[in-house]
């Protein structure tokens, strides 16, 4: 029986979420393989939560916990924090560090793909198309008009290091983008603003399964709200419909360009990228590493409709990182 610790939680306002994730893979983790253990990351605290939720400190010199007076060490870390310090390779380099397995993508590719700005950037020469964008950093001299000469109206204000639509607005007029701004400023220090594009959303689902990529049926997101926000994508304002409404054509090319992202960034784990279709044109906007686990999330229904249980899909992560 191999221990594997699941760390959810993290430092960000989606750590609610991650706690669900991170209980998820609990759940369905297979129990005649594996010893789950629950682990809480928070500024204040790292602790292993037991199954009576007593909490006990985990010793970080080497990712340990000493319960009743035996020490627990772990053979694998399923990794469950979305966004930081879970998302943007933090937690990828300290456990490379202690030499411990773990189930995402390694440092370099999560610090990348958090970075909205640096990803597309990278993926660009690959022909990988995305919306016209203009950068801001904090502090940054804020010229309206040539952020509109250039994005357009309306466009989107986001912060470029932060996942769950946290921060987010779509900016239909010159008067509101300062206000959008400093919304994005509140989660990040960078922000990306981009045109909006017209089109229909996708998410795709890239993974390793039993030791080859493959692309998991496709979802089509229609949001109720304005775009595929925070109240979108988690409390139930959106239809999710997986495979998406496409042509096989379209299918294709828009599974072909995320296996593509997936390899040329060597990743790992899992993938999410959304793209909007904008005239038989896939763009990106970007790509999560640790994209939510909870069973109404979009990759546990992707691999559902792929015939891969939860269970499978959880094991498939554990034994591809136990086996690197």
């Amino acid at each position: 029986m191999k221990n594997i610790a699941i760390i959810m939680g993290g430092y960000s306002s989606e750590y609610k979420i991650s706690l669900i994730s991170g209980n998820v893979v609990y759940q369905f983790l297979d129990k005649t393989k594996y010893n789950g253990f629950r682990i809480h990351i928070f500024k204040e605290k790292w602790v292993y939560v037991d199954a009576n939720d007593t909490e006990f400190p985990i010793d970080k010199n080497d990712f340990s916990v000493t319960v009743d007076g035996n020490k627990i060490t772990f053979d694998c870390v399923f990794n469950a924090i979305h966004g930081t310090p879970g998302e943007d390779g933090l937690m990828q380099a300290y456990f490379e560090l202690l030499h411990i397995a773990q189930t995402s993508c390694d440092y370099y590719q999560a610090a990348l793909t958090f970075n909205k700005r640096d990803l597309l950037s990278v993926l660009k020469p690959y022909g990988i198309k995305t919306a016209t964008s203009y950068y801001l950093n904090k502090g940054d001299a804020i010229n309206t008009e040539e952020i509109v000469a250039k994005v357009g109206l309306p466009c989107f204000v986001k912060p470029n290091k932060a996942g769950s639509s946290f921060g987010i607005s779509k900016v239909k007029t010159i008067d509101e983008l300062p206000i959008a701004i400093e919304v994005a400023y509140k989660e990040d220090n960078e922000i990306i603003i981009e045109s909006f594009l017209d089109g229909t959303e996708v998410s795709v689902g890239v993974i390793n399964y039993k030791g080859k990529v493959i692309v998991l049926p496709i979802t089509e997101i229609v949001s109720d709200n304005d775009f595929f926000d925070y109240e979108a994508k988690y409390l139930g304002k959106s239809q999710e419909i997986t495979p998406a409404r496409i042509s096989d054509e379209m299918t294709q090319k828009v599974s072909e360009i995320a296996k593509r992202a997936y390899e040329v960034l060597k990743m790992k784990g899992f993938s999410r990228s959304e793209f909007i279709l904008v005239n038989g044109e896939p763009h990106m906007l970007e790509m999560n590493t640790i994209p939510g686990l909870t069973t109404e999330s979009l990759i546990p229904q992707q691999a559902k409709a792929a015939g891969i249980s939860l269970e499978d899909l959880f094991s498939n992560s554990i034994e591809l990182a136990l086996n690197n």
